[in-house]
């Protein structure tokens, strides 16, 4: 078991926005240095915003449409080869294979994680 060494407040949390979303498109990211997938993501009230995914492992771009995740999307955007992340997709990590955190039933998008 790991040990936790970087204790948050609960202000620290609350600063982190992790919605629920819906993926409404996935295609193979060709130009990224590592195996990803382009996703557009829709997050309600929230927008719509495009991230970058290793998620190729364990998933193929057919599959992932209609698929609620959760994301982080209050983090600056980034540059990730030709797009600009705009969310952060969260799954749990084992080496290279990525498991998409997701929900159990249908949810509205863009509510908050907490």
């Amino acid at each position: 078991m790991e040990k936790t060494t970087n204790i948050l407040s609960w202000q620290d949390f609350m600063k982190v926005e992790m919605r629920v979303g819906t993926i409404v498109s996935a295609e193979v990211f060709a130009e990224a240095r590592k195996p990803a997938y382009k996703l557009v993501i829709n997050f309600g009230e929230s927008g719509i915003r495009k991230s970058s995914a290793q998620i190729t492992k364990l998933y193929n771009p057919e599959e992932l449409i209609g698929k609620q995740v959760i994301a982080v999307i209050n983090f600056p955007p980034k540059q990730i080869a030709n797009i600009q992340s705009e969310c952060l997709v969260l799954g749990a990590v084992d080496n290279d294979e990525v498991t998409l955190l997701s929900i159990d039933k249908p949810v509205m998008n863009g509510l908050r994680v907490g």
